[in-house]
């Protein structure tokens, strides 16, 4: 008989997905509920991603000395996001890697998601940007174990690094792919989002760890592209009618993918949409708390975070 499944806010834990391949996923995966991944050949370490607070760093941590015999020494970073970020400074020994823009976006923004959520127990956090960045690709390897850093544009954020595994086929993706949750991208293109998953299917991954929700394969990109398109779809005919992105959202709901976790994601997604149907370019900064006041006009109430 199959367990129940991990309460939202369960500890994570490591799991190996492939031969020295691990990935920490979170329930449920809702927001900053990320999940994060460990590359290891038994000697040298690599790790994908932190966590959101302090407390499930140092978990993070903790399973990762379970699983190798020092602490891992480099660490990517897949874009600036606090709950992929924060637990950098729990990892000293590492030198952090990530894209270019994603410094910088970590170095502006700071600890400024704490202030979303007030009531979350963040822990001491400091901000530790990456000591090294790339524009297009770079190699790393955790010892004997090759991991391609690679960046494809504007998507989730303007700053998105993917870790691909080509001998073990595994693709991590931080959030620029999400498992049973709402895709999330006006701090970066809807039409970028779309074309990195084309480029992402053009690796033939067989394993892909998404930023939030369940391990899965290259099933995952479906329902992503599916989404993707229906919000180009709401902009067009939002614009069409002459209604807003808010009136648009609270007319057309989630539709199919209302049993996607942060559904109320939709608002801000469609003021992305719109901006690009528009002549946007992806990437173009829009102003993200009043995105978020919106959004959470639209919820009713301020979105649930279990971290």
């Amino acid at each position: 008989m199959t367990g129940a499944a991990p309460a939202a806010g369960a500890p994570g834990h490591l799991t190996e997905i492939a031969d020295g391949v691990f990935a920490f996923v979170q329930p449920d995966g809702g927001w900053c509920l990320n999940n994060a991944g460990l590359i290891t050949d038994g000697t040298e370490a690599v790790l994908v991603d932190t966590a959101a607070t302090r407390a499930r760093a140092l978990r993070l941590r903790q399973e990762a000395l379970r699983i190798t015999p020092t602490p891992p020494r480099l660490l990517v970073n897949t874009h600036f996001h606090g709950d992929h970020t924060f637990g950098n400074c729990v990892f000293p020994e590492a030198t952090v890697v990530g894209h270019e823009r994603a410094r910088d976006d970590i170095v502006m923004a700071g600890l400024h998601l704490t202030g979303l959520w007030p009531d979350v127990c963040w822990g001491e956090l400091d901000v530790v940007p990456p000591h090294l960045t790339y524009r297009d690709r770079m190699t790393v390897y955790a010892g004997s174990v090759r991991a391609e850093l690679l960046h494809f544009g504007p998507a989730h954020t303007t700053g998105d690094t993917v870790v691909w595994l080509p001998e073990q086929r595994v693709l991590f993706t931080g959030d620029l792919v999400m498992s049973g949750v709402t895709p999330f991208c006006p701090m970066g293109s809807v039409s970028g989002s779309l074309e990195t998953l084309r480029e992402l299917r053009s690796l033939g991954a067989r394993i892909v760890v998404p930023g939030h929700g369940p391990v899965g394969g290259p099933e995952l990109f479906d329902a992503d592209e599916g989404y993707l398109r229906r919000l180009q779809r709401l902009a067009a005919q939002g614009l069409a009618a002459g209604s807003s992105p808010l009136q648009t959202a609270r007319e057309a709901g989630p539709g199919p993918y209302a049993g996607l976790l942060d559904a109320e994601r939709l608002v801000p997604n469609l003021h992305r949409a719109y901006a690009e149907a528009l002549g946007g370019r992806p990437g173009d900064p829009l102003d993200i708390p009043a995105l978020f006041t919106e959004m959470t006009h639209y919820h009713g109430r301020l979105p649930t975070c279990h971290a």
